[in-house]
């Protein structure tokens, strides 16, 4: 079993997923076949991570793949993320992950219509708020959630939730968990938003509608599979830890997975074995080196989000500033193919490197290159997050 130094897992990084100058995609679609799947719980992250990786990206660019060839299509799936999938991939998603979250999503609804009065029937009910959701987009004219509740009574039913006048509590219509749910299971999709690019405000539209079809869920086993394949082809070498935090799934299945589409171990620096395809070269022979790089990758990253166990590019004392504790990644900086801080943007939009590390002159002139790309690209566009990292908030900006 050949071992896989993190100096090689770095360099084929930087290589497969388009980070390196020299290696960006020529499109969306190359990207997107390269990364598997885009986060897009917050909307700007999947134009960011673009951005990133293909030559000469522009915002129609991105706005075209998601709303005008529906090439990207955006799916609840794994660990109850929101994720932009290739329109090939969501056979997979749906009969697997999405599978998952969806009986979760049914669980929860059940939840809140204990907390909001309504005990008796409530698969009655919940069946009944379904197909009333779907009669309302029968036309095919999406909808948003605020246009759906005025059409559905039953959308427009209040539960309360945490305690009363503190941030995350008060008083909330169910309709949101019953389009989520019904969206979890293939049967609605994101269709326009409505909003800024960088904002996430979809209109919702039947799938058949959206898509032409409705995709025919694989069968879970063949999903995972699946999914595992293009993660493997991804993120390879990886551990079975982070195929099991990234599905969101069990050890059980992952196993099956990797079982399924042959999966064939290696030895990693950090200890532990890695998975990779049974074709992929690095299971034989060495990767090449790599010039140094820099990047600026948005809030959720796929590559920073694509693994657990992140010691091969990242270094345990920077995580609390990084990363929420949920393991969710802020804004990064990238030097060499390792995180050494994060990026913020001032009130005039111009993007700043926050480096926590001693790069030398060559990083930081690389990094302040990749800022005034960033920059020029965002054309004074300033970036909201949700999930801002502690090094994002305390940044004191020039």
């Amino acid at each position: 079993m050949r071992m896989v130094t993190d100096r090689e897992r770095r360099a084929r990084l930087a290589r497969r997923h388009g980070l390196a100058p020299a290696h960006r995609y020529a499109d969306v679609a190359a990207a997107t076949q390269a990364m598997t799947a885009w986060h897009a719980t917050e909307a700007a992250t999947v134009h960011l991570a673009l951005r990133a990786r293909v030559r000469d990206l522009r915002v129609d660019d991105v706005e075209r793949a998601l709303y005008e060839d529906r090439s990207l299509v955006k799916q609840l799936a794994m660990r109850r993320t929101l994720f932009a999938f290739p329109r090939d991939l969501l056979p997979a998603a749906l009969g697997s992950a999405s599978a998952r979250v969806a009986a979760q999503e049914e669980k929860n609804l059940h939840k809140w219509l204990t907390a909001g009065g309504i005990d008796e029937d409530q698969d009655g009910w919940i069946e009944k708020a379904y197909a009333a959701t779907l009669a309302a987009l029968a036309a095919g004219e999406p909808r948003t959630t605020t246009q759906l509740r005025e059409l559905v009574p039953e959308l427009d039913a209040r539960f309360r939730m945490g305690t009363p006048g503190k941030k995350w509590g008060g008083e909330f219509p169910i309709g949101r968990w019953v389009i989520g749910t019904l969206a979890a299971q293939g049967r609605l999709v994101r269709a326009t938003n409505v909003g800024h690019w960088r904002l996430n405000k979809p209109a919702w539209t039947l799938t058949e509608s959206w898509l032409g079809e409705a995709p025919s869920p694989l069968a879970p086993a063949d999903g995972y599979a699946e999914l595992v394949r293009c993660w493997l082809g991804t993120f390879g070498p990886g551990t079975e830890a982070d195929l099991v935090w990234w599905l969101g799934s069990t050890k059980t299945a992952v196993r099956a997975a990797l079982a399924a589409v042959g999966a064939v171990e290696v030895g990693l620096e950090g200890g532990g074995t890695g998975w990779v395809l049974p074709d992929d070269p690095i299971a034989t022979s060495p990767e090449p080196e790599i010039e140094p790089w820099a990047a600026l990758l948005p809030t959720l990253d796929p590559t920073v989000m694509g693994w657990k166990e992140r010691g091969f590019y990242l270094d345990a004392e920077d995580v609390a500033y990084l990363f929420d504790s949920n393991g969710n990644a802020g804004n990064t900086a990238w030097w060499d193919g390792r995180i050494v801080g994060a990026w913020a943007q001032d009130e005039d939009g111009r993007v700043h490197p926050i480096v926590r590390h001693d790069i030398g002159d060559a990083g930081r002139k690389a990094l302040a290159a990749e800022s005034e790309r960033l920059t020029e690209w965002l054309d004074g566009v300033v970036i909201v997050n949700v999930y801002k990292s502690r090094q994002m908030k305390e940044a004191k900006l020039p």
